[in-house]
């Protein structure tokens, strides 16, 4: 009896705009989860990463919250289980979250030497809120690793950290308008070939000066994000398309986080996803003209009424008063369909969550941050940007075995004279000597336990 009492107390709460769409598309093949990690300067203490998330885990309601499937919408309730075990990693980055194995919570906690991961459902809350919570747990588990030297420091989360549970979305919701203004559905390019073994994931990471890609950037007349991305993109246009004209474009999506545009501070998602398309339609482009064309797509598509329109048009389909009283199971069937159609958009995904700053009394301790993408449906390859303390990780998370448009990426920022060293997990195929880049260096720890 007390126990149905306590849950019937307990908080609940609409998916916000983006988050409706994941419990609908994801399982095991798709696991629409993403990595955000810390490397510290110091072994972790597996007993004191589990008493560090018992006790930053009840003041986030956000990663408190379980799903429940009503018979209209999903949605959220507060979830008093007990707190899921941190183990040390096993699995693959990204590997789908089985909830009823894993206290229904949404999220999960794993370390591997000196690395500390936590990996997210995304319907929970997008990049921005994952690292809040990460970066806070750092903190706490410093504190109980260090405790003479924080003996100052409260148990409790930073000063001016809002735990905001808005809807952003529906509260600048403004009007509708069509697809094809918000995204446009031309199909695109879909980087195929031989794929590792199910559930396998090849990982890049490439360490690069943020100052020398400022530099580098600036010679172009690009921000750090266009340079990237144009290189990016030419990259799969000479390793997968060799050069060749195509009839379908490579589209590469980039997320937007709204909250400053819209003086947000939820802890929900809060983004939109813009795209750049290139369709080589002659022989032979220079990477100056694809990097001028990217970086004129990203720059028309972060123009703020283009991101105003994404925005409402996503928001409209959920206010349709048409569609509120549909089962969900149909709704489920009716949204499948429209997130394959608009993946088929789609060639890859590269995302910036941005610089990590990190309070003064831990930084010390703080090595480097990562940000890793799962895949899903046509995006076979992605990227995620992240970037601390002068140094920008840009991660490459694959499930083929072909690394061709991943070297070609990093042979392109070299021959800018951007200084690159690269590190893998034992997923990557060995190259041949002669084929290494003098920049580059392969470690001699794996980054997964695997």
């Amino acid at each position: 009896m007390a126990e149905r009492r306590k849950r019937k107390h307990s908080q609940w709460a609409k998916l916000d705009n983006t988050a409706l769409l994941f419990p609908v598309i994801s399982g095991e093949g798709m696991s629409s989860v993403y990595r955000e990690s810390v490397t510290l300067t110091e072994e972790v203490d597996p007993a004191l990463l589990q008493e560090a998330v018992e006790k930053v885990l009840p003041q986030f309601l956000t990663f408190r919250m379980r799903l429940r499937a009503g018979f209209f919408w999903y949605y959220f309730e507060e979830n008093d289980r007990k707190v899921p075990k941190v183990t040390e990693e096993t699995d693959f980055p990204g590997a789908y979250i089985n909830r009823s194995r894993n206290n229904h919570y949404m999220f999960r906690v794993t370390y591997y030497k000196r690395r500390i991961n936590l990996e997210v459902f995304h319907a929970l809350t997008d990049g921005y809120g994952g690292l809040i919570f990460l970066k806070e747990l750092i903190y706490q588990y410093l504190r109980l690793a260090h405790p003479e030297e924080f003996a100052g420091e409260k148990d409790r989360i930073s000063s001016g950290i809002f735990m905001d549970q808005e809807d952003s979305y529906v509260k600048n919701f403004k009007k509708s308008v069509s697809h094809d203004a918000a995204y446009g559905s031309r199909k695109a390019v879909v980087v195929r070939g031989e794929r590792l073994p199910k559930g396998e994931l090849a990982v890049i990471h490439g360490y690069f000066s943020v100052e020398q890609l400022k530099e580098v950037s600036k010679r172009y007349g690009l921000t750090i994000n266009q340079y990237l991305v144009g290189n990016y993109v030419y990259a799969i246009y000479r390793e997968y398309l060799k050069g060749a004209p195509s009839k379908l474009p490579i589209s590469c999506c980039v997320p937007v986080d709204l909250r400053s545009r819209y003086d947000s501070h939820t802890m929900k998602n809060f983004f939109v996803v813009i795209s750049a398309k290139f369709a080589p339609e002659k022989e032979e482009y220079s990477r100056e003209e694809v990097l001028a064309y990217v970086a004129q797509q990203l720059k028309e598509q972060q123009d703020p009424k283009n991101l105003d329109n994404i925005l409402s048009y996503n928001v409209s389909n959920e206010q349709n008063v048409f569609l509120r009283p549909i089962p969900l199971f149909i709704k489920n069937i009716a949204i499948r369909r429209v997130y394959q159609l608009s993946a088929d958009t789609a060639t890859s995904t590269m995302t910036n969550v941005g610089n990590v700053e990190v309070k003064e009394p831990y930084r010390k301790y703080v090595e480097h941050f990562y940000a890793m993408l799962s895949m899903s449906r046509g995006q076979n390859i992605k990227g995620a940007i992240c970037s601390y303390n002068g140094t920008l990780i840009l991660t490459f998370t694959s499930c083929l075995t072909d690394m061709s448009i991943q070297k070609r990426f990093f042979q392109c920022l070299t021959a800018d004279g951007v200084e690159c060293a690269v590190e893998t997990n034992e997923h990557i195929p060995e190259e041949k000597e002669e084929e290494k880049e003098e920049e580059e260096k392969d470690t001699d720890e794996p980054m997964s336990a695997v």
